[in-house]
């Protein structure tokens, strides 16, 4: 069986991931499908993880993507997780990942709209959605609020759970999440600045001019798993599974129609990796990087002792969510944060010689003119975060 070493995994991670400077690009597009998709649960997260790969930073582009072009879009996708993806592979995250979400979702709300004392809670819920979406159309777009003077009904609210695990939710919330699950609406230009998490929300007819092409599950499934392997392989079944979160039936059914090969890894797990991406690639000059947490690279496995090493405690909460990390060599070496003013802090939790310190430090001082003045506290705050900023 071939044998692709960690060292071997560190440089693939680096060149593909675009987290070498020599691979760095300016286009916030390309960056996106250098990792698949990015992690967009927390809106900093979209904008810092696209910085931290260009050669010249700025998170203008990437709004410019985001709400002028049109080229990347902000989508419940992958594991019931906020994903941003480019235009052309809305398609198959919708067939592959989010109408299964939305299934699951819709499955749980009529359960409620039921128990809540409502007769045909799924017709109910349906003649809902059809004049809540007939609100936006006529609109071309609204924020929730604005929305719920226009379809009163978006105001009642509902119990979700039972016993001590119980919300009161407004209707609004869900239906709104049910119709973007669904495909027919999108997340727009939040309300504020990039840091904001209130969007205006559009059908997607109007925001991309055409609805969410219908793709076969199955095509939609092997198609995604091909491309997470071209870029995050060699890797592991159970890396798969959990990324994509489907099914290991399904999962099995998207890698029998690649064209894969086993390989040995390090820690003497069996990975896969595409059937024509077998042979080495070069050693990347040394590299440090800056990522956000729940940036896609940390995200991208769930066996991550090969970058990670002994600091999982440390960098990643208690739910497996990625805070900020300071790399070395396809490495987590340490993690960073954010004081008040602006003012990013960090700390080595390994040595990394006098070399490694000095381009942590020069990555540093190459971020923080793009940060002056703002301060991204992580949503998902590490116990390293934490402890730099109390």
């Amino acid at each position: 069986m071939l044998h692709i070493s960690d060292d071997q995994r560190h440089a693939r991670l680096a060149w593909r991931h675009r987290l070498v400077p020599e691979s760095r690009i300016d286009d916030p597009v390309e960056i996106t499908r250098s990792v698949v998709a990015l992690h967009a649960s927390d809106p900093a997260t979209v904008h810092l993880s696209v910085v931290a790969r260009m050669g010249t930073p700025r998170i203008e582009a990437n709004e410019r993507a985001l709400y002028d072009e049109r080229t990347l879009v902000r989508m419940l996708g992958m594991r019931r997780t906020m994903f941003v993806v480019p235009t052309d592979l809305v398609s198959t995250v919708q067939a592959s990942s989010s109408n299964d979400v939305a299934g699951a979702l819709r499955r749980q709300l009529v359960r409620a709209i039921a128990a809540n004392g409502i007769e045909d809670a799924d017709g109910w819920l349906r003649g809902l959605e059809a004049l809540t979406l007939e609100a936006l159309v006529a609109r071309g777009g609204a924020h929730t609020s604005e929305l719920s003077e226009l379809v009163p009904e978006l105001q009642r609210t509902i119990t979700l759970g039972s016993g001590r695990w119980t919300a009161e939710v407004r209707m609004s919330t869900r239906v709104l999440l049910q119709l973007a699950a669904n495909g027919r609406i999108v997340r727009g230009r939040p309300r504020g600045t990039w840091l904001s998490s209130q969007y205006r929300w559009i059908p997607i007819t109007q925001w991309l001019g055409h609805a969410v092409d219908v793709l076969d599950p199955d095509a939609a499934r092997a198609d995604l798993a091909r491309r997470w392997f071209a870029r995050f392989g060699p890797a592991t079944f159970d890396d798969l599974v959990w990324w994509t979160g489907w099914t290991r039936t399904r999962a099995r059914r998207a890698v029998a129609a690649l064209d894969t090969v086993e390989v040995a890894l390090d820690d003497d797990a069996v990975g896969l990796v595409l059937a024509d991406d077998v042979d080495p690639v070069d050693e990347p000059p040394p590299w440090a990087a800056l990522l956000p947490g729940l940036d896609p690279t940390p995200m991208g496995w769930k066996t991550r002792d090969w970058y990670l090493g002994p600091h999982n405690d440390a960098t990643f909460d208690s739910s497996g969510n990625a805070g900020p990390t300071v790399w070395w060599n396809g490495r987590i070496v340490g993690g960073w944060t954010q004081r008040s003013d602006g003012t990013i802090v960090h700390r080595l939790l390994t040595d990394v010689g006098a070399d490694g310190a000095t381009a942590v430090e020069a990555e540093i001082d190459r971020l923080q003119p793009h940060l002056a003045g703002v301060a991204v506290a992580p949503r998902f705050r590490s116990p390293l975060d934490r402890e730099l900023r109390p």
